[in-house]
């Protein structure tokens, strides 16, 4: 209370001293534009113009590292498998983490960073924090891009107080840039871009992300009894490949919805906001909060669309349940 009395004052003393130069509306501009966020136990102040700044650097960032990805699509890769053999990673995956990483540290040294391979070197949880956070998967689509498909991308987020303000999804092989900044709308290569008008499952065109049905199998059946639905309501069901690019196309209006899970907080952070900044709807596949660390994911273009499809994956599962009962 005592803070927000001082930016009052503060307001309304600056408010003084420009209304006689007629600008009281820029002052204006710059109250509305104060974020209060809690970071180490104290409060901090982070207005447009900086949020600008983080999205202008990770911009320039992105396309950057846009120019090693299109080497490594191109050319030799030295490929690795993970934990499972289904779960694919390059030297490119590395390189491209690096040039993001460190160019962002360089300028905003106090930030906090959560990346698909410095967390898999680590195998700790990631945590996220309200200290601004950024949230990267260099290659999102790693299969893909193994194989030559352009389905994939580079995705970046900032999230500050855990919301998302920031989200950045490059696909050099295509030159489709995708971004948001909070509040100001999405875009595709700088043109606004928006959901569509779809509110009827039966009408849509879904984008479903599945992972290798070896991996989970005690739910095979759940997952193919959803798939199934998908199939005999929508208007047909595609597969990318690639998470962050299954949310840009939501964005766009390639697609109508898009349910996925379970997912890694960097597959999807900067698809989420994208997708809300271009007028669409994400919610969580069961839960009643979405979760970005934990994400299970249900986006389309509208609430009510989403909505539908919620509903659909508790009466399927239900159905699947009720066999498992029978057998």
């Amino acid at each position: 209370m005592l803070r927000f009395k001082y930016l009052r004052r503060l307001y309304d003393s600056v408010s003084l001293m420009l209304e006689i130069r007629g600008t009281r509306h820029a002052v204006r501009a710059f109250y509305r534009s104060v974020v209060l966020s809690k970071a180490s136990g104290s409060v901090t102040m982070s207005n447009e113009l900086d949020i600008k700044n983080y999205f202008e650097h990770a911009k320039d960032l992105t396309l950057k590292a846009g120019e090693i990805f299109k080497c490594g699509f191109e050319g030799d890769k030295i490929v690795e498998t993970k934990e499972y053999d289904w779960d694919l990673v390059t030297d490119y995956d590395k390189k491209i983490e690096d040039v993001l990483t460190k160019g962002l540290k360089e300028k905003f040294p106090d930030h906090e960073f959560i990346g698909e391979e410095t967390v898999a070197g680590t195998k700790e949880v990631p945590v996220l924090t309200d200290k601004p956070t950024w949230i990267m998967d260099p290659i999102d689509g790693t299969v893909n891009y193994i194989n030559g498909n352009p389905n994939t991308c580079i995705s970046v987020a900032l999230a500050i107080c855990k919301e998302l303000v920031i989200g950045i999804i490059y696909n050099p092989i295509t030159s489709e840039l995708y971004t948001a900044i909070k509040g100001q709308g999405a875009f595709l290569n700088d043109k606004p871009i928006k959901t569509t008008c779809t509110t009827e499952l039966k009408k849509s065109i879904m984008e479903v992300e599945l992972i290798s049905l070896r991996s989970r199998a005690r739910d095979r059946d759940i997952r193919l009894g959803r798939l199934e639905a998908y199939f005999n309501i929508t208007r047909g069901v595609r597969f990318l490949g690639s998470a962050a690019m299954g949310l840009a196309y939501v964005a766009r209006g390639a697609v109508d919805c898009l349910q996925m899970d379970p997912l890694q907080s960097w597959d999807i952070a900067a698809g989420v906001l994208i997708v809300r900044e271009a007028g669409g709807t994400v919610i969580a596949t069961k839960e009643d909060e979405y979760n970005v660390m934990k994400p299970r994911t249900i986006a389309a273009a509208n609430e009510t669309l989403a909505m539908e499809i919620k509903q659909l994956i508790v009466d399927t599962d239900l159905k699947t349940m009720r066999k498992r009962l029978t057998k």
